[in-house]
């Protein structure tokens, strides 16, 4: 009997140095300056204020977005910002950037037809 209350004890103890972490929330994520500044950087874009969107999401970049799809998000509009803007090369480096973080990263059919940033979009296909 005392073995199987130890057995029984062992796989409890271990059952709970295993378990997985607790999920992050909205609010944990907001505390990190570079997930703080690519929402602040959406907001922005969605706003039209481009000036302000592309100062933001250029911080959240250089401060260490954690989530691959945070940073496709980031470079894929800083990327329009740019193509907008008519500086091709950063947009093109911004879409290149966008699929290192996700090779599967695309834009889409709507994106890929802009007449600004559907051309330098296909290109970083080749």
């Amino acid at each position: 009997m005392k073995l199987l209350v130890v057995v029984v004890m062992a796989c409890l103890f271990s059952a709970c140095a295993f378990s997985p972490p607790a999920p992050k929330g909205a609010l944990d994520v907001m505390d990190r300056p570079a997930e703080k500044a690519l929402l602040i950087g959406l907001r922005a874009y969605d706003d039209a204020r481009y000036v302000e969107a592309e100062k933001q999401l250029s911080f959240a970049l250089k401060s260490g977005l954690v989530s691959a799809r945070d940073v496709v998000a980031a470079n894929k509009h800083l990327a329009f910002i740019y193509c907008t803007t008519n500086r091709i090369v950063d947009c093109e480096a911004s879409f290149r950037s966008a699929r290192r973080a996700d090779p599967r990263f695309t834009l889409s059919k709507s994106e890929t037809g802009h007449p600004l940033w559907g051309p330098v979009y296909r290109r970083t296909l080749r």
